[in-house]
């Protein structure tokens, strides 16, 4: 298998609920952009924890996509708090977890200071209203995200008002 040109290496071990490291070597000329596909597995919180203590100090992730892994609340948590220092994560698709309101939460908790994210995909993750209340606020003052996918959720009026109310004043989200 041919490597591409930008990467010169980049190996991944992961262990459920023990460790995950990412070793990579960075290009001599700069920083390479990485993609980390690990959808459909069983990766769960443990594993999510794990990402996340790796994405504070692994700086070449652009795109993280963990969808369908089952993570639920405490594993949105680390990836959020992950996301508040980590400078290189642009994309993020937990697509099919179960963060629910408290994932959501915790996210919006980080899309406040971040400044990188620019998609945030949570369709299907049973986040109601006080989950987008809280994605709500978090896009009155985040300037950096274009994408909030959220669809297929148990959003009802009030979360649906309170995104309404946001997107009046956030003119760079294009929420589905």
């Amino acid at each position: 298998m041919k490597r591409p040109p930008h990467l010169r290496k980049l190996s991944f071990e992961m262990v459920i609920g023990t460790t995950v490291r990412i070793h990579g070597e960075k290009l001599e000329t700069g920083s390479t952009e990485t993609t980390l596909y690990l959808w459909n597995n069983s990766i769960a919180d443990n594993g999510a924890q794990a990402l996340a203590k790796a994405l504070k100090t692994y700086s070449t992730v652009a795109t993280l996509d963990l969808h369908n892994n089952s993570i639920g609340p405490d594993g949105a948590k680390a990836l959020a708090e992950a996301l508040k220092t980590n400078s290189t994560v642009a994309t993020l698709n937990l697509h099919g977890n179960k963060i629910g309101d408290d994932g959501a939460k915790a996210l919006a908790e980080a899309l406040k200071t971040n400044s990188t994210l620019t998609t945030l995909n949570l369709f299907l993750n049973s986040i109601g209203d006080d989950g987008a209340k809280a994605l709500a606020e978090a896009l009155k003052t985040n300037s950096t995200l274009t994408t909030l996918n959220l669809r297929s959720n148990s959003i009802g009026p009030d979360g649906a008002k309170a995104l309404a109310e946001a997107l009046k004043t956030n003119r760079t989200v294009n929420a589905k």
